[in-house]
């Protein structure tokens, strides 16, 4: 095992604790970030290049018939195809966090359309699902297995927020751990079994999940109910018959105490467990290799990595399962540092070191025949901590992407401080009208060179910010309408008196004849 060190370009902040990474075809491609994407990536998805020991991320886009995928933190991930015959490399999203703490119930699935030098572009359908439908969470894990020519998606754990009507104001946020169902779903017609089944007493939640075949082994994990991270090993077996599925679970020995780890997969049977946390203030250093046999699972102690005094002393960590054997890890960086979300990040490669030469060479030469192109550092919460879900490759990409080479936002407007109540934060802020997706609704106010206002904080209705765009007429926000009128009433007013006075002069000369002026006498007498 290889640990390296890599360098962020300018957007290290897009990873936080709770992100994906998905391989397709040898290439990975980050998924997760915190927040709501950016206008110059509206998908979130974006190619993690790593190239000379620099990382740096370029973003894709999604195909016209794709739905909206939101950044999701804390998913559960998963390949999947079709059918055993298929050719089609596809990825099960389900649950997470979304960028303002909600929880999502949605399951996508999520393929790539095409690829070349400038641009990756995804396809994303949204699977609508009947029955025994989930409830939101995040934490949890889904595996697809097979059986008997047939394969279903088996979704266990994690947690959910209090239900809500026993939600209070302080505790509006509070999570528990979900029930310890297992839910079987089958993509083919779209529906969703659930079963309770006794050997399994505890949600858990953090804990790590490997298939094959028709057979699923969850390890570890953390119970709020309990708080504990108990050493424990269960063997869930699916069949799928012509009738209705039988799931059976099986309590085993030679369990492991540990939540948040991640699993990389080095072989047709070799996984190795790496990370993760034994307690709630100790991380656990020790990596094992987990061999999965035709109706068994064997889990050995191997060597660790070098760890750096940066990894072995800080709290907490985080990362992602790249694929072929290879993790990447991140760690806070120094708070002393000015930019405080600052992070570090290392590859750890699981393989010997001749069989990452090997890959290194097939890939460079793959690359050369195509023309294609924890939040914080604070203190570790269970509630944050890390999934893992696939390699490091070099990609011959110029075109990545940069925070710097982003436009001017001052200039655009979208993510400006519009007014003294302004309240859009690019972090938090969500659609607020119908007619926006994934930037904040802008009317320009007219005064001096004119400026744009977000339609939101000036309190405008749908309605009128529709018939407003709509119009040609100016608008004044809500600053400058009182100081706009102020203005420009005295410059009217001064107009008009000029303009009726030589008039009206002449009127009374002309009109107040002798005749006139002896009638008037006569009148008022």
């Amino acid at each position: 095992m290889s640990l390296q060190m890599v360098s962020s370009v300018s957007n290290s902040s897009l990873l936080q604790p709770g992100f994906s990474l998905l391989n397709f075809d040898g290439h990975v491609y980050f998924f997760g970030q915190k927040g709501w994407p950016k206008r110059s990536c509206p998908t979130g998805v974006f190619l993690l290049d790593i190239n000379q020991n620099e990382l740096k991320m370029k973003p894709a886009i999604f195909s016209k018939d794709s739905c909206y995928l939101p950044p999701l933190r804390y998913p559960a991930i998963c390949t999947y195809r079709g059918n055993t015959q298929s050719d089609i490399h596809q990825y099960i999203i389900h649950g997470g966090k979304t960028p303002n703490n909600d929880l999502s119930d949605k399951i996508y699935i999520m393929s790539l359309v095409s690829k070349s030098s400038k641009k990756s572009t995804f396809k994303c359908i949204e699977k609508d699902l009947a029955g025994d439908v989930p409830e939101a969470r995040y934490g949890h894990t889904i595996n697809v297995v097979q059986s008997r020519g047939k394969n279903m998606s088996v979704i266990f754990g994690g947690r959910s927020y209090v239900p809500l009507g026993q939600r209070t104001t302080e505790k509006w946020n509070s999570v528990v751990d979900c029930s310890p169902s297992v839910f079987l779903v089958d993509f083919e017609f779209g529906c969703c079994t659930s079963y309770m089944l006794p050997e399994l007493q505890d949600g858990l939640s953090f804990h790590v999940s490997v298939a094959r075949n028709d057979t699923i082994y969850i390890l570890g994990g953390h119970s709020l109910q309990n708080n504990i991270r108990a050493p424990s090993l269960y063997k869930l077996k699916v069949d799928l018959p012509l009738g209705s599925p039988a799931v059976t679970c099986t309590i085993l020995p030679g369990g492991i105490s540990v939540s948040s780890a991640v699993v990389t997969q080095t072989g047709d049977r070799e996984f190795v467990l790496v990370g993760g946390y034994q307690s709630e203030n100790q991380k656990r250093l020790v990596c094992n290799t987990l061999v999965l046999e035709d109706n068994k699972i064997e889990i050995v102690e191997r060597e660790s990595p070098l760890w750096t005094p940066d990894i072995k002393h800080c709290r907490m960590w985080f990362g992602c399962d790249m694929g072929n054997g290879s993790v990447l890890l991140g760690i806070p960086g120094d708070n002393k540092q000015m930019i405080s979300d600052t992070n570090y990040f290392y590859i750890l490669r699981c393989k010997e070191a001749e069989e990452v030469e090997e890959e290194e060479r097939t890939a460079q030469t793959c690359n050369e025949a195509s023309t294609e192109d924890p939040g914080d550092s604070t203190p570790f919460e269970d509630s944050e901590e890390f999934c893992f879900s696939a390699e490091a490759n070099s990609f011959d990409v110029d075109d990545t992407y940069n925070e710097d080479d982003e436009e001017d936002e001052s200039e655009t407007g979208y993510w400006i401080t519009c007014s003294a109540h302004c309240n859009v934060d690019i972090n938090t802020w969500v659609p607020f009208y119908s007619t926006e997706l994934n930037k904040p609704a802008m009317i320009l106010c007219s005064s001096g060179d004119g400026h744009w206002v977000h339609a939101q904080c000036m309190d405008l209705s749908e309605t009128m910010l529709l018939r407003l765009s709509e119009a040609n007429v100016k608008y004044f926000c809500n600053e400058h309408v009182d100081l706009n009128k102020g203005l420009q009433t005295p410059k009217k007013v001064g107009q008009l008196k000029k303009q009726a006075m030589k008039p009206l002069r002449k009127k009374k000369a002309m009109k107040l004849t002798p005749v006139k002026k002896s009638f008037l006498r006569r009148l008022f007498e």
